[in-house]
């Protein structure tokens, strides 16, 4: 193919601002090493990626999947739910904590003793580096 344009990649992404970000990613993950499907012939990357986008080399919902899940900050984690006699014994042994030595200790402040502690800290010295 020697020139790319979106009509041959809408076919494929019906969408053009869809378009413009999985090329995007596409191409940011190629700069980062990803391994290309099509033949570079002296492209850029931009180019390329739109290039396997229509040539249908990758597909549009893995890449919009990538791109999802590249933007994630947290991601959770499907547990599976404890049956209700496991939640039952949980909760049980949970009350009982506080009389095992392996219960970690919080200290507990006030408001009053965290503001005296705060006025009582002395700011650091200036020194040549300031």
């Amino acid at each position: 193919m020697a020139r790319v344009t979106v009509e041959d990649c809408i076919d494929k992404v019906d969408n053009r601002f869809d378009l413009v970000l999985l090329a995007g990613h596409r191409a940011r993950l190629i700069s980062q090493g990803a391994s290309i499907t099509v033949d570079r012939d002296n492209d850029k990357n931009p180019v390329v990626a739109l290039r396997e986008i229509a040539d249908e080399t990758l597909s549009p919902d893995d890449l919009k999947e990538d791109l999802i899940h590249s933007l994630q900050r947290h991601v959770e984690v499907d547990e599976p739910e404890a049956d209700a006699s496991q939640a039952a014994s949980a909760e049980e042994n949970t009350d009982e904590a506080p009389d095992q030595p392996d219960a970690i200790p919080f200290d507990q402040m006030s408001e009053e003793e965290l503001r005296a502690g705060i006025e009582g800290l002395v700011p650091p010295e200036k020194g040549d580096d300031y």
